[in-house]
């Protein structure tokens, strides 16, 4: 399987939730394993709630009780941290590492068509989130279904030359 051609699609890499003190750290949500890796792909674009964007570097970060606490070159005080709130952090998917043979990013497969071993179309994924007892894998078509991302026992390939993910599931579940 090849890579798909990722460009310069931008990705969410976390999120930041407002002051952490009086001297303008952050309190960060990182979406990234282990969370600190983070900080090793700046630039970032931060994302405010109405869609502004602008490019930061230099961010340094520690671990905090719950998550990361950081600093943003240009954020100085708690009332400049504080109107970060919500911001979030993006970064173009090509500055991320190659995922190891068998792993997936999430948004490597959002667009793929998904079809179960019967040939029905589901339509294509919209995207996956995590339970804790595995991944599930949202696909939309002419409905929504939800299929656990377990290989090989429901995802039986997914092939990103053709664009597609089989699954072994049954089209009126």
């Amino acid at each position: 399987m090849n890579a798909p051609d990722v460009g310069q699609r931008m990705i969410t890499v976390g999120r930041l939730h407002g002051a952490f003190g009086v001297r303008g750290e952050l309190k960060l949500e990182s979406f990234t394993a282990p969370e600190n890796a983070i900080l090793r792909y700046q630039p970032w674009t931060l994302r405010d709630a109405q869609g502004r964007e602008r490019m930061v570097e230099g961010a340094r970060g520690r671990a905090g009780a719950k998550g990361l606490v950081v600093t943003i070159p240009g954020i100085e005080g708690r009332d400049a941290a504080e109107a970060m709130r919500g911001t979030e952090i993006l970064v173009p998917r090509s500055a991320l590492p190659p995922p190891a043979p068998g792993e997936y990013y999430w948004v490597d497969l959002e667009g793929l068509r998904v079809r179960n071993v019967e040939g029905v179309d589901f339509g294509v994924v919209s995207h996956l989130f995590s339970t804790g007892a595995n991944d599930v894998l949202v696909a939309r078509g002419d409905r929504e279904r939800m299929v656990p991302f377990v290989e090989p026992d429901y995802i039986r390939s997914v092939d990103f030359d053709a664009g597609l993910v089989t699954v072994d599931w049954d089209a009126d579940f």
